[in-house]
C-alpha cells in the first residue's frame, strides 16, 4: 500500500480528487469526477470482490434494491449500454406500470402500459457492474481494505488538503494528497467527527424514524410459473395494517421476497416465522406465489431504517476542498426505494456544480463546497417529503409530528391511490413521480385535480347524509 501512496504525492501538484467509500454514491461520484480531474481515487475499506459478491460494508446488500427508472436512466447516461449488460447477465425487465401487480391502501391498481421499464437485479450484481466498467478509466484507482482515519487541514485551517488513511494490515496512518475529498462512506460517515477534530461545527441532524425493520429470503423462481405480474407488492395500509411484502425478481431466475413492519411489528428471522409474516399479509398474494417456491437463503435481517438529513447545506463554515454526497449526508427510509436513484441525481448534481466551478473559477475549488451542499439539498428535499410523510402515517413514528399540510398531503393521495384502482392514467402517473421521472406538481395538473376534488365532494356529501340519517332503515 505504502508504495501506491507514495505514488500518490506525485501528482498533488496535478487534479487529484478521492471518493470515500465505494458503494453506489462513491462510484457514482467517481464517475463523474474522472472528467474534472486528472486521477481520481477510490478508498474503501472492504476488499472488492471480482465477481458479483456481497461484501461486510453493504450490510442491506442481501435485500432488495430497486433502481427507480430514474436512475436506470442516469446509469445508461453514465455507462451507456449498461442496461444491455445488465441483460445479458441474466437480469429482467419489469415495466413498473404493467407487470408489477401493487395492492395500495384501497384495493389493487388498474395496469397499463409504460415506458418505466428497468432491468431488476441484486445489489451485488448492480455495483460490479458498474464497478467493472469504472475500471476501464485509466485515471481512476481503488484503494481497497483502507480506512479513513481523518482529514488534513492546511495552516490556514480554510481548506482540507487530504486525508489520513491507513491500511488493514498497517499499524502506523499515511497521509493521501488530494484536492478535492468527496465522503461518501454512508449512514456510519465520520465527516462530523473529523470536522470537529479541525475545529469546526458539526451539522445539525433531523432523524426520522417509523421503527420499520424488514426481512428478505430469497427463492428460485417456480419452474412453469405463470402470472400475470413480474413484480408483486403488497403495501402497509395505516393506521393498522403494519405489515407490507414484494416479490422482487433478480438475476438467476432468482426472487428476492421481502417482508417489512412499521412500528417495531419486525418479521422474523426464522424460516418458518417469516413464512406465518407473509401469510399475515392483507392478501394471500405472495403467501399462494411462494408455495411452490424453493428457498435458497437463510433470512436476512435489516432494521437500521431511519431517515436522517445531515444539514451540512446549513453550515456558516466549511472547509474548502470537500464534500459530502449519498447516505453520508441524508440517508432514506430504505422500504420506498429512493437511495441510489438519489445517488444518481446527486452525482449529476456534482457534475453540474464542478462545470461552473471550472468555468467560472478557472480551477480554483473556493466555494464550491458551500455551492454543492446547497445545490445537492434542492435535490433531496422532493424525496425526503415523499419518505417521511409516509412514515409520518404512523402514530409511533419518532421525530416529529405531521403539520396541517402533511396531513393535507395525505389526505390527497389517498385520492390519488384511491383513483389509480379504476384509472390507469393516474396510476401511470403516479408511478412516474415515485420513480423521480416527473416532479411531485404532476399530480395537480388540472385533470388529476378535478377528479381528487370530485371524489372528496362526493365522500363528503355522503358522510353528511350519514349524519342527518339519511340512510337509517324506514319505519314500517
Amino acid at each position: 500500500m505504502s508504495t501506491y501512496i507514495e505514488a500518490q504525492q506525485n501528482i498533488r501538484n496535478g487534479s487529484h480528487a478521492v471518493v470515500i467509500g465505494g458503494s453506489m454514491a462513491g462510484l457514482l461520484a467517481a464517475r463523474i469526477l474522472v472528467e474534472h480531474f486528472e486521477h481520481v481515487t477510490v478508498v474503501e475499506r472492504d476488499r472488492l470482490p471480482q465477481e458479483p459478491e456481497q461484501r461486510p460494508g453493504v450490510p442491506q446488500a442481501h435485500h432488495v434494491h430497486v433502481l427507480l427508472t430514474q436512475g436506470q436512466r442516469i446509469l445508461e447516461q453514465l455507462f451507456p449500454g449498461i442496461k444491455a449488460e445488465l441483460a445479458a447477465a441474466g437480469a429482467p425487465s419489469v415495466d413498473w406500470v404493467a407487470e408489477c401487480s401493487c395492492l395500495n391502501l384501497w384495493g389493487w391498481v388498474s395496469l397499463g402500459s409504460s415506458d418505466l421499464i428497468t432491468r431488476t437485479c441484486s445489489r451485488a450484481l448492480l455495483e460490479w457492474v458498474v464497478r467493472r466498467r469504472l475500471s476501464n478509466y485509466s485515471n481512476l484507482q481503488f484503494l481497497p481494505t483502507t480506512q479513513v482515519k481523518g482529514l488534513l487541514n492546511d495552516n490556514t485551517n480554510s481548506r482540507v488538503k487530504g486525508l489520513q488513511v491507513r491500511g488493514h494490515d498497517d499499524s502506523h496512518t499515511t497521509e493521501l494528497a488530494a484536492d478535492l475529498i468527496v465522503d461518501a462512506s454512508g449512514r456510519n460517515s465520520q465527516l462530523p467527527n473529523w470536522l470537529e477534530e479541525i475545529g469546526y461545527e458539526p451539522p445539525t441532524e433531523t432523524v426520522i424514524n417509523s421503527f420499520l425493520g424488514y426481512s428478505t429470503q430469497w427463492y428460485e423462481r417456480p419452474e412453469g410459473f405463470q402470472a400475470d405480474w413480474k413484480a408483486l407488492l403488497v403495501a402497509a395500509k395505516p393506521p393498522h395494517d403494519k405489515r407490507g411484502g414484494v416479490i422482487f425478481p433478480i438475476e438467476g431466475n432468482r426472487w428476492q421476497v421481502l417482508v417489512s413492519g412499521i412500528g417495531r411489528d419486525y418479521p422474523p428471522t426464522d424460516e418458518a416465522g417469516f413464512m406465518e409474516f407473509v401469510r399475515s399479509l392483507r392478501t394471500p398474494a405472495i403467501y399462494n406465489a411462494l408455495q411452490s417456491a424453493k428457498p435458497i437463503s437463510p433470512v436476512y435481517s435489516y432494521r437500521r431504517t431511519e431517515n436522517c438529513w445531515r444539514h451540512y447545506e446549513k453550515l456558516s463554515r466549511l472547509p474548502e476542498g470537500l464534500v459530502a454526497i449519498g447516505d453520508a449526508v441524508c440517508a432514506f427510509n430504505p422500504v420506498y426505494g429512493q437511495g441510489m436513484t438519489v445517488a444518481a441525481l446527486s452525482a449529476l448534481t456534482l457534475n453540474q456544480c464542478l462545470q461552473e466551478q471550472f468555468r467560472y473559477q478557472k480551477g480554483n475549488f473556493t466555494g464550491l463546497t458551500k455551492h454543492f451542499q446547497k445545490q445537492l439539498s434542492k435535490v433531496l428535499q422532493t424525496p425526503w417529503l415523499m419518505a417521511t410523510g409516509e412514515d409520518f402515517r404512523w402514530e409511533t413514528t419518532s421525530g416529529g409530528h405531521p403539520d396541517k399540510i402533511t396531513q393535507l398531503m395525505h389526505r390527497y393521495m389517498d385520492q390519488i391511490m384511491l383513483l389509480s384502482i379504476s384509472n390507469p392514467k393516474i396510476y401511470r402517473s403516479f408511478a412516474e413521480v415515485t420513480h423521480l421521472v416527473k416532479p411531485s406538481r404532476t399530480l395537480f395538473a388540472p385533470e388529476i385535480l378535478v377528479r381528487v376534488i370530485g371524489t372528496l365532494l362526493n365522500q363528503s356529501r355522503q358522510e353528511k347524509a350519514l349524519r342527518q340519517g339519511a340512510y337509517a332503515p324506514k319505519q314500517g
